[in-house]
């Protein structure tokens, strides 16, 4: 698998049904932001370039992406909307800084927070094996109400054309493999297609969807790869879809934390943000929170209702109805119910 010469994450979104003062993409999921998260994704790549795309609360977005990772190259849209306006100032950027565009451009979104290196990563083999000039991840759905429909080849299962639903026929409306939003492009292919992308739809936006059209149309190999767990491409518009995506984020850190050797009484009432280690043979009982860079070693019996903020706990130590922030237990230590500990 070739290394992306660069990943584009989109940040440029409003974001106002979040009904927030604060940008939607800073919103924290799991002990993350949601652009913390997408830019973990794609370092996890190992790109030549990461680069993040900002236009809404500006300052705010830039700050919370160098605070995440400060080698990211910060990239402006101007007042064009639409993702293929995004992904043009990307490359602009890049360009500007004497960059080549030669070789995989991945471009995904501030706001997808489970989209994980994995997959990001099988999306570039197999774009890479198939010899693609664009490569969309797409998924099934129930229901693809308010999602791009993907129109593909009879012939050679090449997607033809992405449909916003604004756009779509009664016929397209009825297609269940919907976008997920995710590409990774020929990067000279993508400079040049964008080049002579308009604005001609409803929504009068420049279109990135209209890139894999133009690839098709001059007979290049365009590329669907079907993900099959949904939750890896869902992304957050408002405060509901984020309660969502953090409660099945910590249904999966708790499994993994369990799987690992780690006893969770009761999974539901327990939360873990992504950053916390816990060793094997510790117990975490119910109503139980552990928060940023906490440390857990083994033996441990921790709750029921404790919170441990980037706590260092050392062997066999008990911490019931507790919450401890910055601080080092000793091996074996054992906190009296109801103590607040702070460094």
């Amino acid at each position: 698998m070739t290394t992306p010469t660069a990943v584009i994450v989109l940040a440029a979104g409003a974001g106002t049904r979040m009904k927030s003062s604060l940008p939607k993409v800073v919103h924290p999921v799991m002990g993350l932001s949601m652009i913390g998260h997408a830019l973990r994704a794609g370092a996890g790549t190992d790109p030549d370039h990461l680069v993040a795309v900002v236009r809404h609360q500006r300052d705010l977005v830039a700050d919370e992406i160098l605070r995440n990772n400060p080698d990211v190259i910060i990239a402006d849209q101007d007042d064009i909307p639409g993702t293929g306006r995004a992904v043009q100032c990307a490359l602009d950027e890049l360009l500007r800084r004497g960059h080549s565009l030669k070789g995989t451009i991945l471009v995904t979104y501030g706001d997808v927070p489970m989209l994980d290196a994995a997959t990001l990563n099988d999306l570039v083999a197999s774009h890479d094996e198939r010899g693609a000039t664009v490569s969309v991840l797409t998924t099934i759905v129930e229901d693809p109400t308010g999602y791009g429909r993907i129109v593909r080849d009879g012939a050679s299962g090449d997607v033809c054309r992405i449909v916003e639903q604004k756009d779509a026929t009664e016929e397209e409306r009825a297609i269940c493999e919907i976008n997920a939003g995710i590409y990774a492009f020929d990067g000279e292919f993508l400079r040049d297609a964008l080049m002579h992308v308009g604005t001609n739809n409803k929504q009068g936006e420049v279109y990135l969807t209209d890139v894999l059209a133009q690839a098709y149309r001059a007979d290049c190999v365009t590329n669907g790869v079907v993900l099959d767990d949904q939750w890896l491409a869902q992304g957050c518009n408002d405060r509901v879809q984020l309660a969502e995506l953090a409660a099945e984020m910590n249904r999966r850190i708790c499994r993994e934390h369990m799987r690992a050797g780690v006893s969770i009484v009761d999974p539901a009432s327990t939360w873990i943000e992504c950053d916390v280690r816990i060793e094997a043979d510790t117990t975490i009982h119910p109503h139980t929170v552990l928060r940023g860079q906490t440390t857990i070693a083994s033996g441990c019996e921790i709750g029921p209702g404790t919170t441990l903020t980037n706590a260092l706990v050392g062997p066999g130590c008990r911490v019931p109805s507790s919450w401890v922030s910055d601080t080092h237990l000793e091996g074996d230590t054992i906190v009296t119910p109801f103590t607040l500990i702070e460094r």
